[in-house]
């Protein structure tokens, strides 16, 4: 009689459609420490490859109840953070301020919908938190569009930074940076290059005098030493 090792002759441990069961797969990955701080995009695209596994290994069956399964637990969160929400806001409105500047409660408030200010508040806020940093370096950003639907913003930088270590790249990122983090549903960020600044002193044009030799005194050629 032998026994077989093979992982996929175990019922308890059967992986032919549950490829979320291949210990090959790291599913720890995206799950922090405790009390680390967790990157919801990162955990996002963590649980979209796991989705395309199954998608990819199981039947129609099996994928329907799968994608019905996340959707009964994610609705069942959405609900009890909703009624957290509603009581927190109404009891303690300094609490629900705090619970709105916890990156990670704000970005789960946005993904249900609860999050207390619409977007282009959060993206002008963002862009409050930055202009400080841009000051410093000679600029500032206009927000000159926002579309909802498409999930883009347009944006122009302002003002000029010639001799700044800081290049117009390095402040670009800053103000993506600070609207991903208020307004991570925005996955367009379209950003017009700061207008150059002419600093220049403006020169009056005139017609030029002539003359035989330089009206300075003692600079004619004679004064020339040999």
């Amino acid at each position: 009689m032998s026994i077989s090792t093979d992982p996929r002759a175990d019922p308890a441990g059967d992986t032919r459609a549950d490829p979320v069961g291949d210990p090959r797969v790291d599913r720890t990955a995206a799950i922090p420490p405790a009390g680390g701080a967790v990157d919801l995009r990162a955990v996002g695209d963590r649980i979209e490859r796991l989705l395309d596994d199954v998608r990819a290994s199981a039947g129609p069956v099996l994928i329907e109840r799968v994608e019905d399964l996340l959707r009964q637990v994610t609705e069942l969160y959405a609900a009890g953070l909703a009624n957290v929400v509603r009581v927190v806001a109404a009891e303690s409105p300094p609490a629900m301020a705090a619970l709105v500047a916890d990156d990670l409660v704000s970005s789960l408030l946005i993904v249900h919908g609860l999050h207390p200010d619409g977007l282009p508040a959060r993206i002008e806020g963002a862009l409050e938190q930055v202009r400080p940093f841009l000051a410093q370096h000679g600029g500032d950003v206009e927000l000159l569009d926002i579309d909802a639907d498409a999930g883009a913003v347009l944006l122009r930088l302002l003002g000029s930074c010639d001799g700044c270590p800081s290049s117009a790249v390095t402040l670009q990122q800053a103000v993506e940076r600070a609207i991903v983090a208020a307004a991570p549903e925005i996955v367009i960020i379209d950003v017009e290059p700061p207008t150059p600044v002419d600093n220049g002193v403006p020169i009056a044009l005139g017609h030029k005098p002539t003359y035989d030799e330089c009206p300075a005194p003692g600079a004619g050629l004679n004064a020339v030493p040999l």
